[in-house]
């Protein structure tokens, strides 16, 4: 296999991962299945999102921040009940997109019920990108390429978009900085796609 470049996802992961095994853990003994965790977490988002299209940024950044970890409990309970089936991983990736088609499509709404048709069709474009970023990865996924590479994988945009509605007056900087930096991102990707494909099938 070839060895990929350590993201920023990977060194978040290595720093949490001792305290999340052990929530993992103890949410299995419990009895709480994974599915449940991640449908929770998608409820905290349809939250933050109606939030977000009637304009109360901050209150729907903080919900953001409040469901973040459960994004990252569903994979350390399904790996302390071990499971081997990959229906989690086709939901949690489902409504991964369902989230971030939410989040910018409320932005958008908000821009578009204010006047501003040019922020909203830079939320747009910030959507249809990180479409792409998450495309790239599926389509080499069903070519037998793993592929994670890249500036702006989900957690990075999911960190940048809390921090903005967090802090109102950087939301159009940091839609600029989503917008062409997943479009990198996914040129990244295609790049590794098409250097190493070949060499992993």
């Amino acid at each position: 296999m070839t060895q990929q470049p350590v993201t920023f996802q990977d060194r978040v992961r290595r720093l949490t991962g001792g305290w999340l095994a052990a929530a993992g853990l103890a949410l299995h003994r419990a009895g709480v299945h994974p599915d449940a965790i991640t449908l929770l977490g998608t409820l905290f988002v349809v939250v933050a999102a109606v939030a977000v299209a009637r304009g109360q940024f901050q209150l729907g950044g903080v919900i953001l921040v409040l469901g973040l970890p459960l994004d990252a409990l569903d994979g350390a309970v399904a790996r302390a009940m071990q499971r081997t089936d990959r229906r989690g991983g086709v939901l949690d990736s489902t409504l991964d997109r369902l989230a971030d088609g939410l989040l910018f499509g409320a932005l958008a709404y908000y821009f578009a019920s204010q006047g501003a048709l040019d922020y909203m069709l830079l939320a747009l474009l910030s959507l249809i990108s990180s479409f792409v970023v998450s495309y790239v990865r599926a389509r080499a996924g069903e070519a037998g390429l793993s592929v994670k590479i890249g500036l702006l994988d989900r957690l990075v945009r999911l960190l940048i978009l809390m921090v903005a509605l967090l802090v109102p007056s950087v939301l159009i900087v940091a839609l600029w900085v989503m917008a062409i930096g997943s479009m990198f991102t996914a040129l990244q990707r295609l790049l590794y796609v098409y250097q190493h494909l070949d060499r992993e099938v």
